[in-house]
């Protein structure tokens, strides 16, 4: 009997250096990219998902796009976002670009959904980060209503409305969509509300404090009479063959990476000592030899009850040679004693 699980990998595109330590074009990045979801197809991989953002760190801003480049090298991986930022950006045209996604890649595209935790597409789209919470509330239900696929009849403040407008092209088989959420009930709730599945960002902390959120999520959907959704996660990661070569090779990228966006948000310097506890056992970096990232996935999918589960396997400037290794034993060894630990489960349940 096998389990349920997915297991897939997200990628911000991180502008990275080569082996001499020079950074990248954001060209080769992107094609590094298209390479790194063809090696997690080959090694049996569910999902391959890319963020989206508008920053010189990051070198996708157009993930459809570069998902259907990815399409055409693959047959069976799922394709999505990771996420989408909806607030600044059309509903209308969301659907349109991941439904022609969908066509091109024969029913294998997703999008998931989310405000997003950097806010440089609002200045960049002339929108007022005072709207933060209405600009996403509204284009959400625009959304939603989409995902039906006839005959829309909405209207709110932020955009015009649409008075029996259908839009193309269609899907064959409906488009999937998740919410995106960082850790809010009134996001959980709301994801529930419109009977969408849930990824949780577990970025800090230990990952068991989701724990209220799902029952959150689960309780919201019974109260809406709404039917069970998958539930999935997001979790930085890095795999090399020993524990130690995997903190050493991620460590100094990490920290960078860290320090990078915390002098925009005003976090002090990373020490080895916390980045060695969030990679413990308790913590959300699932860094480590394929045996420890393993195990650690399988207790956060038991204590979450998720149906999938997304390695954020890029950081900062980590090679792209370091990442290909690390989805290698990603689909090839972790995936395996995963699917078996949780197959267990299922048989004596």
């Amino acid at each position: 009997m096998e389990s349920r699980i997915e297991l897939g990998v997200d990628t911000f595109g991180d502008v990275t250096v080569d082996a001499s330590g020079n950074r990248l074009h954001p060209a080769a990045v992107i094609r590094n990219v298209v390479d790194e979801a063809v090696l997690a197809e080959e090694v049996g991989l569910d999902f391959i998902g890319i963020g989206e953002h508008h920053r010189d760190d990051f070198a996708v801003s157009s993930p459809e796009v570069v998902l259907a480049a990815i399409a055409g090298r693959t047959e069976r991986i799922k394709l999505g976002s990771a996420v989408t930022v909806l607030s600044s950006d059309d509903p209308v045209r969301v659907f349109q670009r991941f439904s022609t996604l969908d066509a091109v890649s024969n029913g294998r595209a997703e999008v998931i959904l989310g405000r997003g935790s950097f806010t440089e597409s609002f200045p960049l789209f002339g929108l007022d980060l005072h709207d933060y919470e209405r600009l996403f509330e509204e284009k959400l239900d625009l959304f939603a209503r989409l995902l039906e696929e006839g005959p829309v009849t909405w209207q709110g403040t932020v955009r015009a409305g649409l008075d029996e407008q259908v839009v193309w092209p269609p899907t064959e088989g409906g488009l999937k969509a998740w919410v995106g959420v960082g850790g809010s009930p009134e996001s959980v709730v709301r994801a529930a509300r419109y009977g969408l599945p849930l990824m949780l960002a577990i970025i800090g902390g230990s990952p068991v404090r989701f724990t209220p959120l799902v029952d959150l999520y689960h309780r919201a959907l019974d109260q809406l009479g709404k039917d069970r959704q998958p539930i999935g996660a997001h979790l930085p990661g890095h795999i090399a063959e020993t524990d130690q070569q995997a903190l050493d090779e991620l460590w100094p990228h990490h920290r960078a990476m860290h320090a990078r966006i915390g002098a925009e948000r005003g976090w002090p310097p990373m020490t080895r000592d916390q980045y060695e506890a969030a990679a413990g056992p308790e913590g959300p970096l699932m860094a480590g030899s394929p045996e420890t990232v393993a195990a650690k996935l399988v207790e956060v999918a038991r204590d979450l009850s998720l149906d999938r589960i997304d390695l954020k396997l890029s950081a900062g400037t980590l090679p792209h040679e370091a990442m290909m290794r690390s989805i290698e034993l990603y689909g090839r060894e972790v995936a395996p004693r995963v699917h078996a630990a949780l197959a267990e489960d299922v048989a004596v349940g």
